[in-house]
Parts: C-alpha cells; structure tokens; sequence
C-alpha cells in the first residue's frame, strides 16, 4: 500500500525506526515513537488517525504528546481474543480503555465489532461510529477468460478445483487451520493457494509437507496483482481467529467467488450462512473442511450464494464512498478534540 500511495502523488513518510511486526519490541518502539513523536511536531497536524492495536497505542501517544486538535482510531478487530490468557486479555483491554480516554472519535469496521466497543468501555456511544471498509473499484468479475488467466498466474492446472485465500501468514489468519482442513478432505483434485506471507510461514510449510500436500498447497508470498488472481479460485476461504471485517473477504465478494469464512466479530454481517455463503466456527479445521466441502458438492448452491453476495455488496464498499463518510467524521473529531484539549484546528473540516 506504501508504494501505491506513493504513486498517487501523496506525502509519504517512511519511519526509519518502527520495529516490524505486531509484537512489542522496547528498544525498536521507543526509536519509532520518537522519531514519529517529531514528526507530528514538525507538521503541526490538526488531526491523527491511527489503526491497529500497536500503531494505534504508539500514533495515539505520540499525538497526545504533541497535543494534537483531535485523535481519530479505527478498530479493525481488537488485540484482545478468546485464544490468549487470560491475564493478556486483561491487561491489551486495560491498556485500550487507557487509550480511549484521549481519543475523540472511533471507527470500527463492523457492528458487531462497534457494539463490542461500546459493551467493553472502549468507546462512548456518542463517538463511534461503523464504517464499510474500501476496497479496490476495479475488481473484476469472474469470466472464463479471466479464470484461466488467473490460473496460468498461480501455477495451477486448469481443470483442478482450486481453493484460496489472500492473508497474511499469521497466527491471527490461523493458516495452520487451513492446511489441516485442506487435508481433511481427501480430495486430490483439489488445490490450496494461500496468497501472502508472514511469520508463520516456515511452520506452514512444514505442516503441508507432513500432511502429503505439497504439490497441492501453494504458499504464493506477497502479490500487488490479487485483483487480478481472484477469478481463478472455486472457493475463497478466510479461517481466521479473529477479525474485523476483512477487505479480502469483501473483494472475493465482489469477484463473484463463493466463501467460506469464521464466524468471528464482524464477518457475519456479510456472509449469512447459507445465503452469502457459510460460517465455521473459529479453531475447528473439521467444521471448516465441511463448510468447504458443501462447496465443492453443490456447485449450483455456491454460485446462488455467490451471486447473493456480490448484490449484497453493491456499492457500499468504494472508496469514493469511505471519503465521504471519512469528512464528516473528521469534522466530528476536530469538534470534541477542541474540547478536550482547549485547542483550535486551523481547519474546520479536515479532507
């Protein structure tokens, strides 16, 4: 996304000392931290949004150091799930109310993901608000052509029955999951491409190799071009651990492909079981391979559920739309950031 917003002709900065990763790393933070805290002084900015649980604590910080007009954060999903101890869920949903007590408005990608907001003290009623994440205008719809295409670019033969999903190899995205469903259904005929990488990369690919699949399970790594590889899946499949409401999940969605997703946070708002597509639980490869399989099964009831999505989907997900609600909640921060912090932005509206 750096270089795509590069091209664009936007204002880029890049820190040179942010850790990588999601995880905490003292001495790599406390460099980014500063060297973003002197950025925000040297741009004297009106507004910071921040995403994600760690650029969410470090942005927020450094804005309130250098008391910036207003504070604006987006929960994708929360740091915080039902697979972690305890005593770590405390202490991330201890240190986000901590973090909510400076932020003047909220955005979550999912009811369901601003109802828990509300319910857990992370936001105020009045200062949050649910908005559709963007996704690319241009993807296309799936043609004969372009799922051939699609299919010569993953390497995979064009009579086989591919499966896929475009995530980062993560524990959140439980790749490990996936492998374990793949080889649950015993269907040689079937192909598992996995388009992203991450950390878990190496433990996924010893998995596949120990569960027979690797001619068959294609770890893809890192792709601009996933617009353009979408049409040559038969099934999208997303098992994750938690989520917000994934833009993969949207964009195969839009494409036309039948899912299979985790009943997780916000995702059941898209796909209604068995009329967008079909829910498994999270952590149970069994029930996913079976979501899977009635796929594959019934191909006439996928396409029906396909063709369901991609009408529910319309035209709430362009980004010309996010700009448009993203004004108005711009305009609603600088109005509660001038009361918290007694000062005036030097624009009314922020674009």
């Amino acid at each position: 996304m750096i270089a795509l917003a590069e091209e664009s002709g936007l204002d880029v900065v890049r820190l040179r000392h942010m850790a990588g990763g999601r995880g905490v790393y003292l001495g790599g933070d406390t460099h980014g931290f500063r060297e973003l805290t002197a950025h925000l002084r040297s741009r004297r900015f009106d507004l910071v949004h921040t995403h994600s649980a760690k650029a969410g604590t470090l942005g927020r910080l450094a804005a309130r150091r250098m008391n910036v007009p207003a504070i604006v954060h987006t929960f994708h999903g929360f740091p915080f799930h039902d697979f972690q101890p305890a005593v770590v869920r405390r202490g991330l949903l201890a240190a986000e109310r901590r973090l909510a007590r400076f932020t003047d408005y909220f955005l979550t990608a999912g009811t369901m993901v601003a109802a828990d907001a509300i319910r857990l003290g992370l936001a105020p009623p009045e200062r949050i608000r649910t908005i559709d994440v963007p996704v690319q205008d241009d993807i296309p719809a799936v043609t004969e052509p372009r799922r051939r295409y699609a299919r010569d670019l993953m390497g995979v033969p064009q009579g086989a029955t591919v499966i896929g999903t475009a995530a980062r190899i993560t524990g959140q995205k439980a790749p490990l999951d996936m492998v374990k469903a793949i080889e649950l259904l015993r269907r040689p005929d079937v192909y598992m491409v996995w388009i992203g990488d991450g950390d878990l990369r190496a433990k996924t690919e010893r998995a596949v190799a120990r569960a027979g699949l690797k001619d068959r399970f294609l770890l893809l790594g890192e792709r601009i071009d996933v617009a353009t590889l979408l049409p040559g899946l038969d099934v999208f499949v997303l098992p994750s651990l938690y989520e917000g409401l994934p833009c993969a999940l949207v964009e195969a969605m839009t494409c036309g492909i039948p899912v299979v997703a985790t009943a997780v946070n916000s995702v059941p708002e898209i796909v209604m079981p068995g009329r967008t597509g079909l829910l498994a639980p999270p952590g149970a490869p069994r029930q996913l391979a079976r979501a899977i399989g009635f796929m594959l099964d019934f191909p006439d009831a996928a396409s029906e559920m396909a063709h369901a999505a991609r009408a529910r989907i319309g035209d709430a997900f362009q980004p010309d739309v996010h700009g448009r609600e993203l004004a108005g909640v711009y305009s609603l921060a600088v109005r509660f950031g001038e009361v918290r912090t007694g000062k005036r932005a030097t624009v009314a509206a922020p674009a």
